[in-house]
């Protein structure tokens, strides 16, 4: 069998204060660049990666004819420059592969300047060119805002099963053993969706915490062999039109079979409106929290800087968690990455051991956020090309551009050039910082520092400093939504 395969990758926060141009994409921010054709073969293997899993999976029995694919950091929306040069290169790449099936690893939550369901419009343009029969396998984000033209445009769309995601590479596995399902004579199946009432916190959504561990047991169980496939999509509640929303789905057998699978899900998942644990707290409240434990403690207390998550649309710049370290005046404390390519330029400048005075972050003009001046030493120095070692950014070059570690007082913090959400040990190490010796790490991530940071942690709480990335979705000024769906779990409803 001829199989195209390409990838589309952006999680869009419609609040955010940067867009999505295509030389965000070409830099990566912490993802491969832009890779076209055989740069596909070359640059993900053994990655954890969804097309990585997926070609592993199918082996060598197949003709896999590479597209392009490529992703950026979470931000505002893609451009139409961007989005039409990479959709353009998966149309061109698909439109003369001659393909018999395509397999695309997407997102699910981006926006364009034009297309407020960018997938399903990317995937229409498929759907246009190959025909009504070809197959159409899709791998999606956990947090994918799944919709209907996401359906009507493709065969299959399965997604991560995992928050943090380490699994990414186990869903372009899935999405191969359907199509290689379909080649062994499966018929293809049919699909039941449901969309729900209600928007989930990201905080809330970490599948290692109940309720999603439970509700993604059942998904897995759900599963058999009249039902090949099952998902469920607590969705990406920053992007404001009327497709955000939690989406519970199924394929089957037939129309009862896939019907039934998606209403046992949707039922689980409407029964846990109020398991939904989100204890978020503020800068001070949680560095003090962090203090008492460490007093006692022989691992550090990590602190998630949720609201600047560069991995939720956040520039990574935000000073608020720095000044609540030192207005608490906190020791062995490390935080990054502050994202300030000016910063980490003077720092190299001036050298190591020397003082930098610089009014470092703020530069994305957050409401109640600024730059903060102070006299910095500098400790450390690198050009921000290193591996990561951490189960979710597994196999990744990190390609953070010239790096610098600064002090001021008891408070250490990573300064970068490229933005990209602190969740693998290594973005401190490469620094010279130590994670396991700290006693307080304050990460500018939501959730997927978790996979590599709770073996050291004494514990995790999680902070709300100024950012882009509401905490609670009901803080947000939404304008699009679909009407009547609640903003947080039994909270008010969008009228």
């Amino acid at each position: 069998m001829r199989i195209a395969i390409g990838g589309f990758q952006h999680e869009t926060n419609t609040f955010a204060p940067s867009r999505a141009t295509y030389e965000r994409f070409v830099q990566g921010g912490g993802w491969p660049p832009v890779s076209i054709g055989d740069e596909i073969f070359e640059r993900f293997q053994n990655q954890n990666i969804p097309i990585s899993g997926f070609m592993k999976e199918m082996g060598s029995g197949h003709t896999l004819i590479p597209t392009a694919w490529a992703a950026a950091s979470p931000s505002a929306q893609v451009t139409d420059d961007a989005f039409e040069r990479i959709a353009g290169a998966i149309c061109d790449g698909i439109r003369k592969a001659n393909a018999d099936m395509i397999y695309l690893d997407l997102h699910g939550a981006m926006v364009t300047d034009s297309h407020a369901d960018g997938e399903g419009e990317l995937l229409r343009r498929v759907r246009a060119i190959v025909g009504p029969k070809v197959p159409v396998a899709v791998s999606l984000d956990l947090h994918s805002n799944t919709t209907p033209a996401m359906f009507a445009n493709s065969e299959l769309l399965v997604a991560y099963r995992t928050y943090p995601h380490i699994d990414m590479a186990e869903t372009g596995a899935r999405a191969a053993f359907y199509l290689k399902q379909r080649i062994g004579g499966m018929a293809a199946p049919k699909v039941a969706w449901r969309v729900l009432p209600y928007l989930i916190p990201i905080t809330a959504q970490c599948t290692d915490l109940f309720p999603g561990n439970d509700i993604y047991t059942l998904v897995g169980q759900l599963e058999s062999n009249d039902v090949p496939s099952a998902s469920f999509t607590p969705g990406f509640p920053a992007a404001d039109f009327d497709g955000c929303a939690p989406v519970v789905w199924a394929y089957g057998v037939n129309d009862a079979a896939a019907a039934d699978a998606a209403s046992k899900l949707e039922r689980r998942v409407l029964a846990a409106e109020g398991e939904w644990d989100a204890r978020v707290l503020s800068a001070v409240e949680a560095v003090r929290e962090a203090q008492l434990i460490a007093s006692t403690a022989r691992k550090p207390v990590v602190i998630a800087d949720t609201q600047d998550n560069p991995g939720a649309g956040g520039d990574s710049d935000t000073m608020g968690m720095v000044r609540a370290l030192l207005e608490c005046r906190a020791e062995r404390a490390a935080t990054g990455l502050i994202v300030d390519g000016a910063a980490a330029k003077a720092a190299h400048e001036v050298g190591v051991g020397k003082t930098l005075n610089f009014a470092l972050g703020g530069k994305s003009r957050i409401p109640g956020d600024s730059p903060l001046e102070l006299p910095w030493t500098v400790e450390a120095l690198h050009e921000g090309n290193f591996a990561a070692t951490g189960p979710f950014y597994r196999g990744m070059k990190m390609r953070l551009g010239p790096s610098a570690c600064l002090r001021y007082q008891g408070v250490r913090i990573v300064v970068a050039t490229y933005k990209t959400q602190l969740a693998d040990q290594a973005m401190y190490r490469y620094v010279g910082i130590e994670p396991s010796e700290q006693a307080i790490l304050v990460n500018k991530s939501s959730v997927h520092f978790r996979a590599d940071f709770t073996p050291i942690a004494e514990k995790i709480l999680v902070a709300k400093a100024p950012g882009p990335m509401a905490a609670d979705p009901a803080d947000l000024p939404w304008e699009h939504l679909r009407r009547g769906i609640r903003l947080h779990p039994f909270g008010q409803s969008f009228a």
